[in-house]
Parts: structure tokens; C-alpha cells; sequence
């Protein structure tokens, strides 16, 4: 770096461009990688005055502005310079380079992204001998450096590879005014040799906060303002979209003003839903409930335990939350009915975490990286992993090329960060917790591990029957119909009264009866014979008792179970299963 360069006024600039302005005037980096949402509308603020671009547009005419030389490169649309008198420049050295070498550039560039880059080296060492001040970006650069083992690599990614690293600690750079951005929306999907190169500095452009929101809403009223009938001011707007990009909306602004359909807030939620799942590509899915706790039958120390935390987090006491919790037991106890019953009482958006694994190297990861960007942008939210033990991957993997070590160490480091707290709340749902890493569930992470049993008792089972009733809409014909299903129905799990009261409402139906009867309550609990699988249940039964961190929570019978019995019972259940 220029050593009579001053520092640019950082007051003013969105928090990356500011720490990539320290970075670069400390004299160590002339390269950065800028990541996430970098395809998203940036703030640039002169005379006065703030006007949104895209980041290219951005750094060219802000951060950049006062550099001599500024263009950027991709490789579907080449070279683009910042003015035309710069692109003449360009031109000018260009014809100088094929009167030495007899080659004819000057009529075409090459097509290969590593020739490219080797004349724009050349570029450079002559523009710097007249002290010229350069900025230079490669957007996608993905496409130029991919992720990869180099070995996988085409001569072409790899030559400009070796060119990056090069430029990443070129002593003449380093002396003079040149800054280089390769901007990529996903780090994983870059090459890492650079990414983790000692003069390349990673920065992340999040998305934004509710004042940033609010700035840009406000801003682009003033040109797509809401048609008549909205509902929603400014403030409610920036308040109620988090997790969304400022052109996602400016399009659902402009979407309202041109279509004149009036903007409510039952509307903005609609959109915004099908905004989030189309960014994360399906990886997550909002959750929409009719129940709350209120409808949860039995397991009422777990119900009081997730209903005092949905009062602290509604009462805005985020702190005292627990950072996650593990809803374990036998399948058919209801881990996913609670975990949504949360969802609707808990006044915060929930969303599952649906697959995100891909066949392709390298992008689980990827996708893993813009899921959780994303949940961290949304918050506060809370998160149901279903089948977590299968989903969430594990330390010790192998056999996977190190995916699933690497999808291990992603989410323990973010559940792991104290600053979510309250504002991304984890519930991993399973029926064998002991197949989880202890790292997910140890305090700090998934601190709560509440476990859920089968009803044991007629008032449960009641509870349980008039619950499902709730959830299945179907109805009993009189209180003697209830009797009835208590005295026949045996140990169930939740799953199985839910069967059974399709079936009667079936059958009812069919015989164009308003409600179920003694009678199709009967034939169906004659006719119904439950999935058997008596070990199975009796050792993820046992496995719950053992993972759960509250003796409140445990039936009498196990509260006072000998740990080392325990122990041993799972062992020969284990043993049997497999």
C-alpha cells in the first residue's frame, strides 16, 4: 500500500465496507473475498444524501470512487470499466501488449478466464509504474476459482488460481494503491486454498437489520408507494420482514404500487413465507398452526416447562431462554404435535428444517451456510429439526468424504454462539437421542432434554382421545363412547388413537352418520391391531428416561430407576434390536 495513502472516511459506510476499509489501510490485505448477500441492493451515501445500487455499482462508484482504475470482471460478461475513459486506457495498453507479444487481444479478449487474468497482470505492473490507483472485482468468482481439491480442478481454474494466490501477496501491491474483491453469495462454494490464504480476508455482507430495512423502505415508498387500503406502515413493514433482501422488497413494494393491491399484514406474511422458502431453496418451511399449548394432553411438566419459556420470550426475557432443546421418547408420543403447539403459542416464526443435503460435493455445505445466514437474519425463530439424530451429522463420520464432520462442526459452531440466545431456539426431535453427538445436546446448545411417554393412566388417555379428537375434528356421539374406548383401548400411543378415530370417522361417514358411535368405535377397536414392536419401544422408552435433565418430567415408576440398571437393560435391548 501507498505509504502517503490516507484512510477513506469510514462514517457513513454499511458495517462491511468499513471493516474491508480497515483491513486494506492496515496495510496487510489487498485481496478480500466479499460473501452472502452479496446480490442484494447496498446503501451509498453522498451529498447529503443515501441512494441504493447493486454492490458492483457500489464499489465502483462509492468505496472506490476516488481509485484511478476501477472495473470488474465475470466470465459470462468480461470486462466492465467504471468510466469509459478508463475502458480507453484499458484499450491503449491493451494495443501496446500485442505490438510486444504479436498477439491480437485488442480485437477480443481470450475466453479463458486464466488468460484473462494474465493480461490483466500485465495490466497492473505497467499502470502502477505511473502510480495509478486500482480497484478490480471478479463477481461470481466461483465460476473462475471453484470449490474443489486443485487435482479436480481444469488447467484453466487452476492457472487462475495460482494467479489469485499470487496477487494475494505480490509485494508491488501490497506497496501501492490495489484493492481486488472476488465476490461469491457462498464461501463454501470457492475454492478454500484461497478462502484460508493468509492475505485474503473473508467478509460477509449480512442481510439486513430492522433499521437497515427500514432506511430502504421508507426510500423506495417515496417512488412505489402502497396503494390504497394497506394496512402497514414503514415501521410495521421493516418489523415484520426479517430475513428478507432489500430487492426482495423493493419487488414486493412495487408489486403492491402496480398492481394497486392494497399491502395488510396478513398478506405480507403470506408473501414473505413464500419469499424465505423460495431463498433457502426448500430448505425451510414455515410452520403454520391452529394449536397451541392449551391443546397438549399429558407430559403437563414438559407443557409448563415450553409455556414459562413462551412467556419469557414474549415478555421480551430472551436471555433466560434455553439456547435449544431435545424432544425425545418412543415414536407416537407426540414430539412433533408439541413442538408445533410451541410453535403457535411461543408469538415468534417457527420453521422446519427440511433436507439439505445434495449429492453434489460441496454443497451441502453450501447449502447449510446460506440456511443458517439465513435463520440468523430471521430471529427471533425458532427451528423443529425432525429426525435430528439422522439430519445433523456427526463428528466421528466417515465413509462421506468429511461431509458430514464438516455439517457437524457448521451447526455446533452456530448453535454453540451465546449471541443467539433466545433469538434462534432449537428443538431436535427424536426417538433415539443417543445417536446425537453429545456436542448438539450438551448445555450451551440443546440444554433442555424433555422426554415424552405413552399415557399411562385413564385420565391420560382421556386427555389424549379428546386431544386428537381436536386435532382430527372428528366427534363422539355421547360420554358413553369415551367409556367405551377407555375400557377397550389398552396402552396406546397418540399415533394409534389418531388411527383409530379415522377409521370410526370413516366408517361413520360411510354410513352418513354425523359422528362416530358405539357402535364404529367398536368394530374399529376389534378390527385395529397397533404396530408391534415391543423392544424397540421398551429401549427408546428407557433411552428418553435416560436422556432426560428433569426427574419431573419422568413417570413414578422410572424416577427412581438405578442408573446402572438402566444402563444395562438398554445394552441387551440394543443388542436384541440389532
Amino acid at each position: 500500500m501507498s505509504t502517503n495513502a490516507k484512510a477513506a472516511p469510514l462514517e457513513g459506510l454499511p458495517g462491511w465496507a468499513r471493516e474491508l476499509s480497515e483491513k486494506y489501510y492496515s496495510g496487510a490485505f489487498v485481496q478480500f473475498v466479499l460473501h452472502q448477500n452479496v446480490h442484494d441492493l447496498v446503501p451509498l451515501r453522498r451529498n447529503g444524501g443515501v441512494e441504493f445500487l447493486s454492490l458492483k455499482d457500489s464499489l465502483q462508484k462509492g468505496l472506490f470512487g476516488q481509485r484511478q482504475i476501477v472495473f470488474d470482471y465475470d466470465r459470462g460478461g468480461g470486462l466492465s470499466f467504471s468510466t469509459n475513459e478508463m475502458q480507453a486506457d484499458f484499450r491503449s495498453a491493451l494495443g501496446g501488449y500485442d505490438s510486444f507479444h504479436g498477439t491480437n487481444y485488442a480485437g477480443g479478449l481470450p475466453r479463458n478466464p486464466d488468460g484473462v487474468l494474465n493480461i490483466l497482470d500485465n495490466y497492473f505492473r505497467l499502470r502502477l509504474l505511473d502510480n495509478r490507483k486500482i480497484a478490480f472485482s471478479i463477481s461470481y468468482a466461483e465460476t473462475i476459482i471453484p470449490g474443489g481439491d486443485a487435482h479436480g480442478l481444469s488447467p484453466e481454474d487452476r492457472n487462475a488460481l495460482v494467479i489469485l494466490k499470487r496477487w494475494a501477496h505480490n509485494p508491488v501491491f501490497l506497496r501501492n494503491d490495489v484493492t481486488i474483491c472476488l465476490i461469491a453469495e457462498n464461501l463454501l462454494e470457492l475454492n478454500q486454498s484461497i478462502v484460508q490464504h493468509p492475505g485474503v480476508a473473508a467478509i460477509a455482507l449480512p442481510l439486513p437489520d430492522e433499521a437497515e430495512r427500514l432506511e430502504f423502505i421508507e426510500w423506495q415508498l417515496k417512488q412505489t408507494p402502497l396503494p390504497e387500503g394497506s394496512d402497514v406502515s414503514p415501521a410495521v413493514l421493516a418489523n415484520l420482514t426479517s430475513g428478507l433482501k432489500r430487492v426482495q422488497l423493493a419487488g414486493l413494494l412495487a408489486h403492491a404500487h402496480h398492481n394497486k393491491a392494497a399491502l395488510t399484514a396478513k398478506e405480507l406474511g403470506r408473501r414473505k413465507r413464500e419469499l424465505i422458502e423460495a431463498e433457502s431453496g426448500g430448505m425451510l418451511e414455515f410452520v403454520q398452526t391452529r394449536f397451541n399449548l392449551s391443546n397438549v394432553s399429558g407430559s403437563a411438566a414438559a407443557k409448563q416447562l415450553l409455556s414459562d419459556a413462551a412467556t419469557a420470550i414474549r415478555a421480551g426475557r430472551r436471555d433466560v431462554v434455553p439456547m435449544g432443546y431435545v424432544l425425545c421418547g418412543p415414536v407416537g408420543t407426540g414430539k412433533t404435535f408439541l413442538a408445533t403447539c410451541f410453535a403457535g403459542d411461543v408469538g415468534i416464526p417457527a420453521v422446519v428444517l427440511k433436507n439439505f443435503r445434495s449429492m453434489w460435493q460441496g454443497q451441502t455445505e453450501s447449502n447449510l451456510e446460506r440456511v443458517l445466514a439465513l435463520l440468523k437474519a430471521m430471529s427471533p425463530i425458532m427451528v423443529i429439526v425432525d429426525e435430528a439424530d439422522a439430519q445433523l451429522g456427526d463428528r466421528s463420520s466417515s465413509g462421506d468424504s468429511g461431509v458430514n464432520n464438516r455439517v457437524f462442526a457448521q451447526i455446533a459452531q452456530f448453535m454453540g454462539n451465546t449471541e443467539n440466545r433466545g433469538k434462534v431456539i432449537w428443538f431436535l426431535l427424536t426417538c433415539r437421542p443417543d445417536l446425537l453427538p453429545v456436542d448438539l445436546k450438551r448445555q450451551g446448545r440443546a440444554e433442555e432434554h424433555l422426554a415424552l411417554f405413552y399415557p399411562d393412566t385413564d385420565e391420560d388417555r382421556l386427555a389424549m382421545l379428546r386431544v386428537m379428537m381436536k386435532k382430527t375434528g372428528v366427534k363422539l356421539a355421547s360420554e358413553a363412547v369415551e367409556k367405551l374406548f377407555l375400557e377397550k383401548a389398552g396402552s396406546m400411543s397418540g399415533a394409534d388413537i389418531e388411527a383409530i378415530l379415522v377409521r370410526a370417522s370413516m366408517k361413520s361417514a360411510l354410513e352418513k352418520e354425523a359422528s362416530v358411535d358405539a357402535a364404529d368405535l367398536q368394530h374399529v377397536l376389534e378390527d385395529f391391531i397397533p404396530p408391534s414392536y415391543p423392544a424397540e419401544i421398551e429401549m427408546q422408552t428407557l433411552i428418553a428416561v435416560s436422556e432426560c435433565t428433569r426427574r419431573s418430567l419422568l413417570p413414578s415408576k422410572y424416577r427412581d430407576m438405578p442408573r446402572e440398571e438402566l444402563a444395562q437393560r438398554i445394552a441387551f435391548l440394543k443388542a436384541q434390536v440389532d
